[in-house]
């Protein structure tokens, strides 16, 4: 499973490569069989003007996490993922440091899947809460 988990870790950190993900510096760092965790750092780059985490980078770290996630546990050579609808409910600040996403499905339909990304701080406190809405589109 070890070797597994990397693989697919690795696959995720490779393809983040001159995109969103790597311009916020965000790594995918842990994978289960329900869920995958990613984190991203709290730097001035992520920040609004008066010095706190950015609610738009934060939905941006879920919807990054819970895309991932859908590409992962279902097959991503036969199908497109896209985001349909996201939703975030801050309720933490964070100044510095790193933040975690955790994206486990709460919905797998044939089509569409519900995600909630779960996105705490190092102390492992909420800081926001998501929900993310993707579908699944053949690949011809």
């Amino acid at each position: 499973m070890n070797d597994y988990k990397e693989k697919i870790l690795k696959i995720c950190n490779e393809t983040s490569k001159n995109t969103l993900m790597e311009t916020l510096d965000i790594e995918y760092v842990d994978v289960g069989e329900d869920f995958l965790l990613a984190k991203m750092p709290v730097t001035p780059k992520v920040h609004q003007p008066d010095g706190v985490l950015h609610g738009g980078a934060t939905a941006a770290l879920a919807e990054s996490v819970g895309s991932a996630a859908s590409y992962v546990f279902l097959d991503g050579n036969k199908y497109f993922v896209r985001g349909l609808e996201i939703s975030a409910n801050h309720v933490k600040s964070v100044k510095e440091g790193f933040v975690y996403a955790r994206a486990t499905i709460l919905h797998k339909g044939r089509t569409t899947q519900l995600w909630q990304i779960r996105v705490t701080n190092e102390d492992d406190q909420l800081v926001s809460l998501c929900k993310l809405t993707t579908i699944a589109l053949p690949k011809s």
